[in-house]
């Protein structure tokens, strides 16, 4: 990175310090991981992971109360994934997350695996599906990585 790059590069939000620790926590466990996948139209979702043995996991980062409480959408990500998991930081009242999720509690550099969120196996073509986009996800950021300036066909 230049001089100019860093003087230019966005300031992260506090539930994508968050999102950072748990990644981090997540490929110590052995897992690759994107941020900010969309599953569905209408669904983003703030972590997903793929596990060494081909599991799906999502992980949803609140950074306060009010971000929980704004998020009405988060029981939609269940159907994406074998397992969900709340993240969020030392400071947050654990009490408002449901019991039967999995919770992750982190900051910037990294995250405990506090609670394992239930197993709900997905179905083999959607396994297929989530794969396909998990790789094709990862494989778009990194190109544009390497080639800011290039003009994306996808959609």
């Amino acid at each position: 990175m230049t001089q100019t790059d860093l003087m230019t590069a966005p300031t992260l939000q506090p539930g994508q310090l968050i999102a950072r620790g748990v990644t981090r926590q997540l490929a110590a466990l052995g897992f690759a991981s994107v941020e900010e996948l969309v599953p569905t139209r209408g669904l983003r979702v703030d972590v997903m992971a793929l596990g060494p043995k081909g599991e799906i996991w999502i992980v949803e980062c609140k950074s306060s109360r009010a971000d929980f409480m704004s998020d009405s959408k988060w029981d939609g990500y269940l159907e994406w994934a074998d397992r969900f998991f709340w993240a969020v930081d030392a400071d947050f009242d654990v009490d408002l997350l449901p019991e039967d999720t999995g919770l992750f509690i982190g900051d910037s550099y990294g995250a405990e695996l506090v609670r394992m969120g239930p197993e709900t196996r997905l179905a083999a073509a959607r396994r297929k599906k989530m794969t396909h986009l998990f790789a094709t996800h990862a494989a778009r950021r990194l190109h544009m990585l390497r080639d800011p300036h290039a003009m994306p066909q996808w959609g």
